[in-house]
């Protein structure tokens, strides 16, 4: 809804459902950016480059998480500054060469500088996209949105992870794949320069309503209340950065474990989707879930459910049981995700909500790098499967320390 004839601008999912869908859509394509990796450069780096240790194989995956995780600080910072907008476009415009690169490459190193344009480019439009819908809703609907919101996201990873996969198995695993992120970037930027429209005065909007204990709060402020002062928006930090770790470990390794059970291209590419689908299509429900249920009851089952699914996936050896694993991880990650995010909404004051969302994403995706530098490092020392078990017993202490440590934090959740 647009507010320039001196209208203030109405909060809620329904008043501000066209620019909610658009941010949707917008978001779908952010996450295809990632999908369009997730199946093929595993492989990319084995067969085509011959990268042989786990832990230089995973160098993209880490020199994404550490350039995303960065990136989703200054996106929190600069669209309070200079808007929401401007943040979008500008990852959009740092996107358009990713896949270009990743075709081009002669070196390995390429690649990983590629991964570094795709983390600074999903530092800037995630978490803007996520920032906007929070803008949007307001306080009542927040979980279902953010469920919306990450659902889009990680279904188009899922849905381009099995295309690519499909379309490698059919030509090769360059360029043909890449081409779908070429027309992925191609949109988003069209869609966010042409159609998307700022949305900083609704939570202008909200700030000027709601109630602040404290004053205006530094960077450096919400960044050590985020990070370890407030129970809460803390014990969520952790959570996250050990989710994310968990899933940079999926993202390096399981392609490579399927593969040495002796699976063709097109079912490791099954088996890879079906983790970010199941992940995809639960936040619809989960998002909305903890608006009634909650926020702690999901994210502590669903931390646990990870670490369950992780230790079955290192436990068993066929195609079936991993698919089992992997519908039961995409569930606890499900869970989760999108209830974290609406755990730092509940908590941060709109003034600094942009910020919070920036640091609480700078602990999170630090796990890709977390999560890329220890299992390369484990798979080396202890092969794939070690590492998928010194993970999960990870996964499952992050699920005992928001159980022991983090409030309810949803006002209208029921009491426990």
């Amino acid at each position: 809804m647009s507010h320039d004839l001196g209208t203030a601008p109405r909060l809620g999912l329904r008043a501000n459902m066209a620019q909610f869908s658009l941010l949707v859509v917008v978001n779908a394509l952010v996450g295809g950016m990632l999908g369009q990796e997730r199946t093929v450069l595993p492989l990319l780096a084995e067969d085509v480059f011959g990268v042989a240790s786990y832990t230089a194989a995973l160098t993209y995956i880490l020199a994404f998480g550490l350039a995303k995780a960065a990136t989703n600080y200054l996106a929190g910072i600069w669209s309070e500054r200079h808007g929401r907008k401007p943040v979008l476009v500008a990852g959009w415009l740092v996107a358009l060469p990713v896949p270009l690169l990743l075709i081009w490459a002669p070196s390995w190193w390429i690649v990983v500088g590629a991964n570094v344009l795709l983390g600074i480019s999903q530092g800037l439009t995630w978490s803007t996209t996520v920032i906007m819908k929070i803008d949007l809703v307001g306080p009542r609907r927040r979980g279902l949105a953010l469920g919306i919101n990450e659902s889009a996201g990680y279904l188009a990873v899922a849905a381009t992870a099995l295309l690519t996969g499909r379309i490698a198995a059919d030509a090769g695993l360059r360029p043909e794949p890449f081409l779908v992120g070429v027309a992925y970037a191609a949109l988003g930027l069209g869609i966010s320069t042409l159609v998307v429209r700022e949305t900083r005065g609704h939570a202008d909007h909200e700030a000027g309503r709601a109630e602040q204990a404290d004053g205006p709060m530094s960077d450096r402020e919400v960044l050590v209340r985020t990070s370890l002062r407030d129970p809460a928006l803390s014990s969520a930090s952790q959570a996250g950065l050990v989710n994310n770790l968990n899933d940079g470990l999926a993202w390096g390794l399981f392609a490579v474990l399927f593969a040495s059970a002796g699976l063709g291209i097109g079912h490791v590419g099954l088996l890879v989707a079906a983790y970010p689908a199941v992940w995809g299509l639960g936040q619809l429900a989960t998002g909305a879930l903890s608006d009634h249920w909650g926020r702690k009851p999901l994210i502590v089952a669903g931390m646990l459910l990870q670490a369950a699914a992780l230790g079955l996936v290192a436990a068993v050896g066929s195609a079936a049981w991993w698919l089992v694993a992997a519908v039961l991880l995409g569930l606890g990650t499900a869970m989760v995700y999108p209830t974290l995010l609406a755990v730092i909404g509940d908590v941060a004051h709109p003034s600094w909500r942009a910020r919070a969302v920036g640091v609480y994403r700078l602990w999170r995706d630090l796990g890709f790098a977390v999560g890329a530098l220890l299992a390369g490092v484990l798979a080396d020392l202890w092969g794939v499967r070690g590492a998928v078990w010194a993970v999960a017993a990870i996964t499952a202490a992050s699920g005992l320390v928001v159980m022991l440590r983090m409030p309810e934090t949803h006002r209208s959740a029921p009491p426990r």
